[in-house]
C-alpha cells in the first residue's frame, strides 16, 4: 500500500512537471537566439557589401564626398557595437544597436540619391550588381526581424502566462526580451519629390 501510495504521487509529479512549461520557455528562449542569429547574419552581409558599394561609387563620383564619408561613418558606428548574446538582455544596448543600424539605413538612402545624379553609373553593370545584392539584403534584414519580433512575443509570452510564470520565477529567472521597434518618425508616409 506504501509503494502504491509512491507510485501515485511521483505520477502526479510527473504530470503536474510536464505541464509546467519549463521545455517550452526554455524552446522558445532558443528559438530567440537562432532568430536573433538571423538579424546578426543579415546586417553582416550588409556590412560586407558596403565597402563595394562604397567604391564603386567612389570612381564616378569624387566630388560626392559627403554622402560617402556618412556611410563609411555609418558603418564604422555599426562595427563598434559588439553584437553579443548579452545585448538582448539590455534593453539600452538593443536601442543603440537599433539607432546605429538605422543611421546606417539613412546613409545607404542618401547614397541612392546620389546615384541617381550619375546615369553612367548606373549603367555600370558592377554597381547594377551591388545595388541588387543590397536591396536583397535590405529585404533579409526586414524579414529576419520580423522573425525575430515573432520569437520574441512567443518567448515573452511563454514565461508570463500561468503555469509557466511560476516556474519561471521559481527556477529560470528569464527576463522579457526587447522587440525591434520601429524608428522615431516612421510612421509618416515619406515624401517623394522629382527635380
Amino acid at each position: 500500500m506504501k509503494k502504491m501510495r509512491i507510485y501515485w504521487l511521483f505520477a502526479v509529479m510527473v504530470l503536474s512537471l510536464s505541464g509546467c512549461g519549463y521545455n517550452t520557455m526554455q524552446a522558445n528562449e532558443e528559438a530567440v537566439k537562432a532568430a536573433w542569429g538571423d538579424v546578426e547574419a543579415s546586417y553582416q552581409r550588409r556590412n560586407d557589401l558596403i565597402p563595394n558599394l562604397v567604391e564603386v561609387v567612389k570612381g564616378y563620383a569624387k566630388h560626392e564626398k559627403e554622402t560617402l564619408t556618412a556611410v563609411t561613418e555609418a558603418r564604422a558606428k555599426v562595427g563598434s557595437i559588439q553584437m553579443t548574446k548579452g545585448l538582448l538582455e539590455d534593453p539600452k544596448a538593443f536601442t543603440q544597436f537599433q539607432q546605429a543600424q538605422g543611421a546606417m539605413s539613412s546613409a545607404l538612402s542618401r547614397l541612392m540619391v546620389v546615384v541617381e545624379k550619375y546615369p553612367d553609373l548606373k549603367a555600370n553593370q558592377n554597381f547594377q550588381d551591388l545595388q541588387h545584392q543590397l536591396e536583397g539584403t535590405e529585404n533579409r534584414i526586414n524579414v529576419a526581424r520580423t522573425r525575430f519580433n515573432k520569437a520574441v512575443e512567443t518567448f515573452n509570452v511563454s514565461i508570463r502566462i500561468f503555469p509557466n510564470s511560476l516556474t519561471n520565477s521559481l527556477l529560470l529567472h528569464l527576463t522579457l526580451k526587447e522587440p525591434f521597434k520601429a524608428e522615431a518618425g516612421a510612421e509618416k508616409a515619406p515624401k517623394v519629390q522629382f527635380q
